[in-house]
């Protein structure tokens, strides 16, 4: 996966920088074009010489240090990157790049390159579980940024935990897995609907639901890393996706996430639909806000369209896969609602089930294609839910083109 890529590494001032020098050997061993930017801390414990006779490169240390008149530096490296990689990378690193500070050259290459950034962390182990820490890291995973988990063990600071850098066969084979999958959807374009709706009563009124959109939202971003162009429905959350292959589509009650739905599904490869949507909005809507009477008021209800059966009558090429979130006899229910409005794969939940409840950040479902093949997937984060999703889909699209 490496063979032929333009790689830039960054090196931050950690002890483990002695590593890097390494990771940059086996990089050119497996084919990459290597070329390494160095922070003046990481200057302190390797020489840039010694970077430069193994990528057998010019090594970059400074942003106002322009070799060529003709080009800018960390714009051309930016621009030159099929992927970088940090290793180590400090807490002190982390923070700066969470936070858009472009001080340094390595900063400043960072902010201009679209390349995909693997940041692999070396640090004490106080400071890796430092609240601050973990929110930059989050941050920089919301961006589409990814992680390549320390090992625990003796440091260098004479602690034992979690914090010593992986090591570099290891971070290049968790990058090669990677590249592998984010190419499993490249040329697919994914319609997600995520969230409620809301069905309004008066001005001050409405009726909705409990959804909170982190289903969709995670499988939007997982679809978006794994290559796909996303487009996002999205009913009212207070969730927000960084991903630039993401399109976000903001629509409030039931028949406008029918109308935007409808709009994009013609030029879809896959649906997934995640939405909680309402299957019933009061008959009149009031203009004032209704006044307080004496005794019960009653509302009459209409029945809002059902968004995923109407694409189960147009679909033509496309793969449609429906959520259903059930309280009892969960995968019957499932199989009713695969057959009936015409799905090529529904994924269920029993909500009632501990840590599968609406507006948590975990999930459990069981993944059913049209054949009927049953998949398990057990409690894990709503991330890796969705990914494995994703997965078995593009298991089923390969099947079916065989």
């Amino acid at each position: 996966m490496l063979d032929n890529k333009n790689v830039v590494l960054g090196v931050t001032g950690g002890i483990a920088a002695y590593k890097a020098c390494d990771l940059t050997s086996k990089l050119v061993q497996q084919g990459a074009h290597v070329k390494v930017i160095m922070t003046n801390s990481a200057m302190e414990f390797v020489s840039p010489l010694t970077f430069q006779a193994l990528s057998r490169n010019p090594v970059y240390t400074d942003t106002f240090d322009e070799k060529d008149p003709e080009n800018i530096a960390h714009i051309e490296l930016a621009d030159w990157a099929h992927i970088v990689m940090i290793a180590p990378a400090t807490a002190n690193f982390i923070g700066k790049l969470a936070n858009g500070i472009g001080n340094d050259m390595l900063t400043t290459t960072l902010l201009a390159t679209k390349a995909p950034i693997y940041i692999a962390p070396a640090m004490n182990v106080n400071m890796y579980d430092h609240p601050a820490v973990k929110q930059n890291m989050n941050t920089l995973t919301e961006r589409g940024n990814y992680f390549i988990e320390p090992q625990a063990g003796y440091l260098a600071c004479g602690w034992i935990g979690k914090g010593r850098l992986e090591e570099p066969q290891s971070i290049i084979d968790s990058v090669s897995k990677h590249l592998q999958q984010a190419s499993l959807l490249v040329g697919k374009k994914i319609l997600i609907s995520a969230g409620p709706t809301r069905e309004k009563v008066d001005p001050v009124r409405f009726f909705t639901n409990r959804s909170s959109g982190k289903m969709g939202y995670a499988f939007a971003e997982a679809a978006a890393q794994l290559g796909a162009e996303v487009t996002l429905v999205s009913g009212p959350v207070d969730l927000v996706i960084h991903h630039p292959n993401v399109q976000r589509i903001d629509v409030t009650t039931a028949e406008e996430m029918y109308q935007a739905m409808h709009h994009y599904f013609p030029k879809t490869d896959i649906v997934v639909k995640t939405a909680a949507v309402a299957d019933y909005r009061p008959k009149n809507v009031y203009d004032e806000k209704m006044k307080k009477q004496p005794g019960d008021m009653h509302l009459e209800m209409i029945r809002t369209k059902d968004i995923l059966q109407s694409l189960g009558e147009e679909k033509q090429h496309q793969f449609l896969a429906g959520f259903a979130a059930e309280t009892e006899n969960h995968i019957e229910s499932a199989i009713g609602k695969l057959e009936k409005k015409n799905l090529d794969a529904i994924i269920v939940n029993n909500v009632k089930m501990d840590g599968v409840g609406f507006a948590g950040d975990t999930n459990a479902v069981t993944y059913i294609n049209k054949t009927l093949d049953h998949t398990e997937i057990p409690l894990a984060s709503k991330k890796d839910v969705a990914e494995q999703v994703l997965k078995l889909i593009v298991r089923d699209l390969k099947q079916g083109d065989a």
